[in-house]
């Protein structure tokens, strides 16, 4: 059976959109998938769709509402996009050096490289991103705490919705998804 990552926007941080994980994993359950989570930042593995992309983005978000009360964006990949995002690395040296400043942001839908030209040109710091399909590579070798560069940004100038891991999170992804 397929496995697919599902990642949630902007979900405990902060103190906002507070969901368990114990919540979020019965919620799976009950709507026939099974689930495994990492971290309480809204990490999850699924084994049991039907179907994947969009859809199964659409299906996750309504059921979240409906069950959890929640209102949040989910980006789906699957095991093997995974696998590609992680082959893709444009940044193999700060994948090695400085990995928790090493974003990977899934992108709702794919954007034209006009859209990351105007986005390069906002940058007001030493930040660095590379688009590649529906992700965004972003390398914050100052920190991502105070950089000019946040999700809002992003999201403003590229027209589309998105949500970020670092580089450790983004492997122990992989890792999970191949175990499970």
């Amino acid at each position: 059976m397929a496995i697919e990552i599902a990642l949630l926007r902007a979900v405990n941080v902060a103190g906002n959109n507070k969901v368990a994980m114990a919540d979020l994993k019965a919620m799976m359950a009950e709507i026939g998938f099974e689930a495994r989570t990492l971290l309480q930042s809204g990490n999850v593995l699924l084994r049991g769709a039907k179907f994947g992309g969009e859809k199964l983005e659409q299906l996750l978000e309504a059921e979240t509402a409906r069950h959890l009360g929640l209102k949040t964006d989910f980006f789906v990949r699957s095991a093997g996009e995974w696998n590609e995002i992680v082959r893709e690395n444009p940044f193999a040296k700060e994948a090695r050096t400085d990995p928790g400043h090493l974003l990977v942001l899934p992108l709702k839908h794919a954007v034209k490289a006009s859209a990351i030209d105007t986005l390069r040109q906002a940058i007001r710091g030493r930040e660095i991103v590379v688009a590649n399909g529906r992700q965004l590579y972003a390398v914050y070798p100052d920190g991502i705490g105070r950089s000019k560069l946040t999700i809002g940004l992003i999201e403003k100038t590229l027209g589309t919705r998105t949500t970020g891991r670092n580089w450790n999170t983004v492997l122990k992804l992989a890792t999970m998804a191949a175990d499970f």
